[in-house]
Order: structure tokens, then sequence, then C-alpha cells
């Protein structure tokens, strides 16, 4: 049998070992509670659904070698609707029905360059309701041909200011509005009877004139990307929390690109508030007045102060990123500083990471590329860089990734390397 005092000692450094051990558990049970704090408790999905987020991190292999960093990119395109606006889709639609201000067989309208439209047109359906949206008519054309393949209807109009009526995410606005002014119009009709004259209580007339939604619509909702903190919210309590765990924390900066800000912002936000020496920046294209609003504070360019811009909205080939307004979700962004970007940098980028990576993007994740590139470059060799891979080269054939059309513009890709960003 052994000695007491052993034995005593034995007991002592047992219980510290239990004390040590769950002191340990409780600080990083602790620190993952706090690194998501604000984030709702998500009731579990099923479907297509479920196939949404947790994407992987890949290393950029070509670029991390050139750089000497390692450079990540989040595989957004792996989503079902084939990008990172499946995010925004899911959380838009279920906080609109949780408030009731979407109900099931209802329209949700938005106004969109295609992405965003093409998430919504996927997820819609697994939630009992259709999808309409309003998408600039020089958007690539298979964007509108995939929405309409999803069973939504497409209105494609012509590119005004946002300050225009008829501007696309006005025009959706509308819809809505319309939407739900005609479903009233139907259920207020229909309690004691029907017309024989009439289909769900409208006249012939009446109902081609509303032949945009459904006889059994039950009202619209306008999605309002741009606005609707929602697009914050799914990428601060889902994409943020996923780079941080896929890195251990491990990271130095985040770079991404600005459509609706949605995404920079959500992201920034997570990140920083769970270590705030990581450096995260924004990638901007030609023509966004974004890049002067971070680094200057003034939102626009230096061609629009001089009164010399040309073409609406902005100069660039990019789709779906950059824009001249400061919206209510690219507010929410924690920026440490911007690059910027020009469209045959984009095309080189993409051309090259198709050559030496087997990677196929769509011109956002170029661009965001190159925001990583920059970022290396900026912050010296042995630093870990994440961005985002918004989506695939699969929806930009017609023009991002047309060598006809690039080759009007004079675009037609040259490089052999990465020297259009200056490394050999």
């Amino acid at each position: 049998m052994a000695p007491v005092a052993a034995r005593s000692a034995g007991a002592v450094g047992a219980g510290t070992a239990i004390l040590l051990t769950l002191a340990v558990a409780y600080f990083f049970c602790d620190r993952r509670c706090n690194s998501s704090k604000h984030n709702k408790k998500k009731k579990s999905k099923n479907g297509i659904l479920a196939a949404i987020g947790n994407t992987p991190l890949i290393r950029i292999n070509s670029l991390s070698d050139a750089t000497g960093c390692e450079i990540l990119g989040k595989c957004e395109f792996l989503n079902p609707g084939g990008s990172v606006k499946d995010r925004v889709a899911v959380q838009i639609i279920e906080e609109a029905l949780e408030s009731g201000k979407l109900r099931k067989g209802g329209i949700v309208t938005e106004g969109s360059v295609g992405s965003t439209a093409i998430s919504f047109a996927t997820v819609a359906p697994a939630y009992g309701c259709k999808c309409h949206v309003v998408i600039p008519d020089d958007a690539a054309i298979e964007k509108s041909q995939i929405i309409e393949a999803l069973g939504a209807k497409v209105e494609r109009v012509r590119p005004v200011s946002i300050t225009h009526k008829d501007h696309f995410v006005n025009i959706a606005r509308r819809r809505a509005s319309e939407a739900n002014e005609f479903a009233f119009k139907n259920r207020k009709s229909q309690p004691n009877g029907t017309d024989s004259q009439q289909i769900n209580g409208y006249k012939s007339d009446e109902h081609n004139h509303n032949s945009l939604f459904p006889d059994d619509c039950q009202g619209g909702f306008f999605a309002d990307q741009f606005e609707n903190l929602a697009n914050f919210r799914a990428h601060y309590q889902s994409t943020g929390p996923e780079i941080w765990e896929q890195t251990n924390g491990k990271l130095d900066a985040f770079v991404a690109g600005a459509g609706t800000g949605g995404t920079v912002a959500g992201v920034s936000k997570f990140l920083q508030e769970n270590n705030p020496n990581i450096k995260c920046y924004l990638i901007d294209p030609p023509g966004s007045g974004l890049y002067n609003k971070v680094t200057r504070g003034v939102m626009y360019t230096k061609e629009e102060a001089e009164g010399r811009r040309l073409k609406n909205p902005f100069d660039t080939i990019t789709e779906g990123i950059g824009i001249n307004r400061l919206t209510r979700n690219f507010a929410e962004a924690k920026l440490d500083g911007a690059f910027r970007a020009t469209d045959r940098e984009a095309v080189e980028m993409a051309r090259y990471l198709v050559k030496n990576d087997g990677l196929f993007l769509g011109s956002s994740s170029a661009l965001n590329c190159i925001g990583a590139v920059r970022a290396a470059q900026s912050l010296g060799p042995g630093h870990t860089i994440v961005t985002i891979l918004c989506d695939s080269g699969m929806r930009h054939l017609s023009k991002f990734c047309n060598d006809e059309y690039l080759s009007k513009l004079g675009l037609t890709p040259k490089a052999t390397g990465l020297e259009f960003l200056g490394i050999k």
C-alpha cells in the first residue's frame, strides 16, 4: 500500500489537474461564446438549404508561392446557387418570414446584376415563395437565362442612375408594392363567390394587366439587398465565424470588394471583434467611389469631380462589385485601407488562375484575388491573407470570359505571369 503522504500528494495533483483542465475548457468555451455572442441559434436546415455555407477555404498555390504569403480563398462558388449570395438570400427570406413581412406563397422581388437574383431564385421555392427580379440589360445574358430556368420572373431594363424612378432597384421596389396590391384585391373579391365573368375576382383585362403576378400571389416583399442589414448579418453570423474557425484565428488580413457591402462589412466586423490586429481591406474597381471613401473620406471619383463622367453606372467590366453610394451594409464595415484594381488586371488575374490553379472564377473573384496580392505586397512575406471567391466564371461566359468581347475593349489578356501586378 502506498504511503499516506504519497497518496495525499497524488490526490492533490489529480485535483489540480482536474481544476486546470476545467479552467482551460472554460477559457475556450468562453472564447467561443464571445466570438459568436451575436449569433442567433439557427434552426437545423435540410434539403438544399443544408448545403449553403461551410464552404472550403483553400490555399491559392500560385499566388501564395509568388508572394511568400499564405493566400487563402473561401470557395463561395460551391454554394448551391453558385455564389456567396446564397447566404444573403437565406438570411433575408428567413428574417422576412419571421417578421411577417413575407408570407408563404409570396413573391420576393429584387433588383440585381445577377448573382443575388440567382440565389433568390434558387432558395425561394424551398420556403414556398416565388421570385421576381429586375436586372439591367447590359448584364451577361446567361444570368437572366439561369434565373428564368430556375422558374423566376425576369425583367431586363435599361441601366439608369439610382436616383431615376426606373433604376432596376427602384422598379423591384415598386413590383413588391404592386404584388401586395394585387393580392389584397384578389382576397377582397373572393369570400362570397366568384363572378363567372371574372377570374379570381378580376375581369380578363385587369387580369392581363397584372400578368406579372400569378393568381395565387400572397403579396410581395422587396428584399432590398443594398440597405437590408440582414445582408450584413448573414456574413457576420456565418461567413466570418467560418473563416475564423477554418484558420484557427490565425490570419493577418482579409480582403474583399463591395457591391452591396454586406460581405466585406459582416466579415471584417466579426474578425476585428475577435482580433483587432487583423487588417481588413477593400478592393475596388474602376469608377467606384468606395476606394476614395475609405482612403480620403469622399464619396466620388476624380473623374466625377472634374465632370468627365460619361457612362452609367460606372466604367468597369466587372459585375456585382463597386458602387457610388454609401449603403447601410457598407457602413458597418471595419476597414484599415483600400486598394484599386483595373479591368485589365482583373482579366489577367482570371486567366492566370485558370492556367496555374485550375480556378475558373468570375470578375469579382478575380478582383478579390488582386486585392489579396496587394495586401501581401503591403504586409510582406509570412502573412496569412483570406479573400472570397464569390462565384465561378460560368455566369460570365458572354462578357468577362469572352475573348471576342474583351478584344473589342482592348482587354485581350497578354501576361505570361504576374507581371501585371509588378511580380516578376
